[in-house]
């Protein structure tokens, strides 16, 4: 980062485990400061729920007198906020204990830990991002409910219906979706193709390879950061929320991989479509471990409405050639880009807890030699009916995490300790809580 003198304030913060950001907006003098020596935050930051609050069971507030912990800056991360209205600044920070060690419940230092067993190795991954989200009216977010947005640039109607791979609503939004490439090209954020998806209003953005994990999660994250900043500059919401819909498409966030050894080549591919035994071996570690996995990739109660057959989002641990129905795909590509597409996670997941998770599961099945199954060919979702099912409620999501020996190896005791509890505390105060539906049901009847 810069040593320059900074007058405009600055955003500096980590991620937490739900992937929310929580830091400090500092003012431009203290940037120096910052840079050199960090900024102390309390580790139990990292696992507040998804409301913010503390959880006192997860062994960092009462336990170790709530201490803190070193946040230090992300190396070259340092950008402008274009959305804001006055000229501002942001940069990501990475907690670490007091004696300096990595705090091994940040998220981005797990990834970090993931990714420094496959240099040991000599090994580098190269992956991407696809994220898809819902653009709401902005009232959406004052009643709680998805509505989707009216459009008044183009041809000016409502989004109501399905319309996918529509050029004329991307139209119908051109200045949002210009700005949202001026901020991405700001921030160095490499943004691809833009998608109209499949429901009202939902879009999807992709993001290009890179050969450096910890920057792809870096950039995701800001990227989730950057539209709903720019929807909020056009008045309009954005939610990358699971499922906002009930009948409509979810939203997705599928992570594209492959593997170079230390002269650069793809060590997946073999130079015929089937790829190397290599590839088969990752696609059986992740596979083996998806299930214990699947609290990373579904995270929130919402999450597991996406879940459903024919909806694109896969309910058993499969996999396949150019074949939408299973978790991991292996794509039709050039042999030379040969690669495997991990389908499974919702858009509200954590990129860094994503990545360190199909990371970790590939590198276990290569080091394991674990073959998969046969692949499938045709509908996955009517090809099983035996265990390979996935976690389908919340509550067995955290509970196949909290009792994962594999896990607690792949990404670390303190890591599952921490986020298990966030979600055990999620769950309980949802369930204190009396829907619309049951008063709707009961209320008047029983």
């Amino acid at each position: 980062m810069s040593s320059t003198t900074h007058s405009n304030d600055f955003d500096f913060f980590i991620t937490d485990l739900n992937g929310n950001q929580r830091g400090k907006r500092l003012p431009g003098p203290s940037f120096k400061k910052i840079m050199k020596e960090g900024m102390k935050l309390p580790r139990s930051v990292v696992g507040l729920d998804i409301w913010g609050d503390d959880c006192a069971g997860n062994g960092l507030v009462f336990e170790t007198g709530d201490s803190d912990g070193i946040c230090m800056p992300v190396s070259g991360s340092l950008t402008p906020v274009p959305w804001a209205k006055r000229p501002h600044e942001q940069a990501l920070a990475m907690m670490f204990n007091p004696d300096g060690s990595p705090f091994l419940a940040d998220p981005r230092q797990i990834l970090a830990d993931v990714v420094a067993r496959y240099e040991a190795k000599g090994i580098t991954a190269v992956a991407a991002t696809e994220l898809e989200f819902y653009l709401m009216d902005i009232s959406s977010e004052a009643k709680q409910r998805p509505q989707p947005p009216v459009l008044t640039h183009g041809h000016g109607r409502e989004i109501s219906t399905v319309d996918a791979y529509s050029i004329t609503e991307l139209d119908g939004l051109a200045d949002f979706f210009a700005d949202v490439r001026e901020a991405c090209a700001i921030q160095g954020i490499p943004a691809d193709t833009i998608i109209s998806e499949l429901g009202p209003g939902q879009f999807e953005i992709n993001l290009n390879h890179i050969n450096d994990p910890l920057l792809v999660a870096d950039q995701a994250i800001l990227f989730k950061r950057l539209v709903k900043g720019v929807a909020r500059k056009h008045e309009l919401a954005a939610s990358f929320m699971a499922k906002p819909y009930m009948d409509q498409s979810g939203n997705g966030f599928h992570v594209h991989f492959s593997l170079l050894d230390e002269n650069g080549d793809n060590i997946f591919n073999n130079g015929a479509p089937e790829g190397t035994d290599t590839l088969r071996h990752a696609i059986g570690g992740l596979m083996t471990c998806m299930a214990d996995s699947m609290l990373v990739f579904a995270p929130n109660l919402n999450s597991y409405r996406r879940f459903q057959k024919g909806a694109h989002a896969p309910t058993y641990a499969s996999w396949g050639y150019e074949n939408r129905t299973v978790a991991l795909r292996v794509p039709e590509s050039p042999n030379v880009a040969r690669r495997i597409e991990h389908r499974v996670s919702g858009a509200d997941a954590n990129p860094y807890l994503v990545l360190a998770s199909i990371l970790s599961g590939a590198l276990h099945g290569i080091e394991n030699k674990i073959e998969p199954p046969a692949p499938v060919e045709g509908d996955a979702y009517s090809a099983f009916d035996d265990g390979r099912a996935l976690p389908n409620t919340w509550d067995s999501a955290i509970s196949a995490m909290e009792s994962s020996d594999l896990i607690k190896t792949n990404m670390g005791d303190e890591f599952v300790r921490v986020f298990a509890a966030a979600k055990r505390q999620e769950q309980d105060a949802i369930n204190a809580r009396i829907s619309d539906v049951e008063y709707e049901s009961y209320l008047g009847v029983l």
